[in-house]
């Protein structure tokens, strides 16, 4: 099929939102209202970096404010325009409703090639670009609040706290204005797996169900399922760790920047990532086979296949040629909507970017709320829930002794029972609960309705109707 008839990222986003509505009795004015990006900056600044000035061009697209404050990553590369950021605030808006953060949506990004700057120079153009957001209120705790992105990381977003901080001087909650800080800037744990580890939960969910399994024609558990994953980014790295150590799946394809490696037996995502790290490829890795056309790899037989890395990779020239019964799509928009159409009518199952890529946000509204709190999570009660635990261990160690068992509670078990929650496993359980939920209010319109055939239009009829609700509490 000719390129100019595949839609862009944008229009893609406008037929799975139409597609979406088209189901639902919406009056027409608020169907538009929620539709339609509220408003983006474009703001352009100058930084003097190696004895000249350069200007740099940076957004902040603000989709919904139906809840606030709003919530969206900042991404730096070189493809960012107004059109790829407003459809991606406009994702956030949906995938904030999808799993009950009280957010709207939002995102930025700049025009800028980070491995291109020293780490001193990417400070200086992060705090200008941070100081003409932030004077304009598009970063502020309670109603704006960025977050990472493709580009960006923990680094960033401790400049741009600071930034914050250095402007408002006497605001208690500054720490609160952006999220995905590292830990010793206010940050909370579990946050840099959290997109990962929500892939993670995701398939677990979907596995669980032995309906949605037969309608992508799978069986089983998760164990000894063969994945594809593309881009072995922050994203891809946790899922395919994750789920290759926790629940047995063999990682048989590594798609990158350089090629492909492939490995039916299953790699060793460590390795593949410390090769990586160290080369800037995959190139040489011994755990695979190389291929230099790596986007080729992505059309190899697999159980699932998992793209990690940017919009628009399952397009109409290779959808048809994809292999794989089940697509999670742990990047934002990795499948253009002519593609969706082609995989759909194949009877591929895809778990939309709106719930399998919701993990970073849900766990940055748990950052949020520990900044707005002052306290991490467990502090207060963990040595209590212990001594609780104790006094119940204690007390049935002594009835079985009364009794004459010998069969006590066994070491393993008293270890295990008397460990009190910290925070990074408070994180990963309401992330758990999170992932469940959301995939349940989907599978209930997808079962539930005849109209419905596929997740990403039951994920956007749940999340749009959750949005209209919001409208219509404010009187809209």
């Amino acid at each position: 099929m000719d390129n100019h008839q595949e839609p862009s990222f944008r229009q893609s986003v406008d037929i799975m939102f139409n597609r979406a509505v088209a189901l639902m009795d919406l009056p027409p004015g608020l169907e538009e209202k929620i539709r339609v990006c509220n408003a983006t900056y474009t703001v352009r600044f100058g930084v003097r970096l190696r004895g000249q000035i350069q200007t740099f061009t940076g957004y902040r697209s603000v989709h919904s404010e139906h809840m606030e404050p709003v919530k969206g990553g900042v991404r730096y590369a070189m493809g960012v325009n107004q059109d790829e950021v407003e459809a991606l605030a406009a994702l956030m808006t949906y995938k904030c409703a999808l799993v009950e953060t009280p957010f709207g949506g939002s995102k930025g990004g700049l025009r800028i090639d980070p491995r291109e700057y020293e780490e001193y120079e990417l400070e200086m153009i992060t705090r200008r670009f941070a100081y003409e957001l932030i004077k304009r209120d598009l970063i502020n705790p309670s109603q704006n609040v960025p977050a990472p992105d493709m580009g960006t990381g923990e680094r960033e977003m401790a400049w741009i706290a600071d930034q914050f901080a250095r402007m408002n001087t006497t605001d208690i909650n500054s720490r609160a204005c952006v999220t995905g800080k590292p830990l010793n800037a206010g940050g909370i744990q579990g946050r840099v797996e959290a997109t990962g580890r929500g892939v993670q939960y995701a398939l677990q969910e979907f596995f669980r169900y032995d309906e949605d399994k037969s309608q992508a024609g799978l069986t089983g558990s998760l164990d000894g399922k063969r994945i594809i994953v593309q881009g072995l980014g922050n994203v891809g790295y946790h899922a395919a760790q994750f789920l290759s150590t926790e629940d047995g799946v063999l990682i048989t394809g590594i798609v990158e920047r350089d090629g492909a490696l492939v490995n039916e037996s299953g790699m060793n995502v460590d390795a593949v990532r410390a090769h990586l790290a160290e080369t800037g490829g995959v190139k040489g890795c011994s755990e695979g086979t190389y291929v230099a056309d790596g986007a080729l790899v992505l059309e190899n037989d697999c159980d699932i296949l998992i793209p990690a890395a940017l919009e628009g990779v399952i397009n109409m020239r290779n959808a048809a040629n994809i292999k794989a019964p089940l697509i999670i799509e742990a990047a934002n928009g990795p499948v253009t909507s002519g593609a969706d159409e082609i995989l759909r009518n194949r009877g591929c199952v895809i778990i939309p970017d709106m719930y399998a890529n919701a993990g970073g946000v849900t766990v940055s509204y748990f950052e949020w709320v520990k900044n707005l709190s002052h306290i991490r999570f467990g502090r207060m009660q963990r040595r209590q829930e212990e001594s609780r635990h104790l006094l119940l261990v204690e007390e049935l160690q002594r009835i079985a002794g009364e009794s004459g068992q010998k069969n006590k509670l066994s070491d393993d078990f008293v270890r295990k029972y008397l460990h009190g929650a910290g925070e990074l496993e408070l994180v990963r359980s309401g992330l758990d609960d999170t992932m469940r939920a959301a995939y349940q209010a989907m599978r209930e319109v997808w079962h539930g309705r005849n109209d419905v055939t596929d997740l990403r239009v039951a994920a956007y009829l749940v999340s749009i109707g959750r949005v209209a609700a919001s409208y219509r509490a404010k009187g809209l």
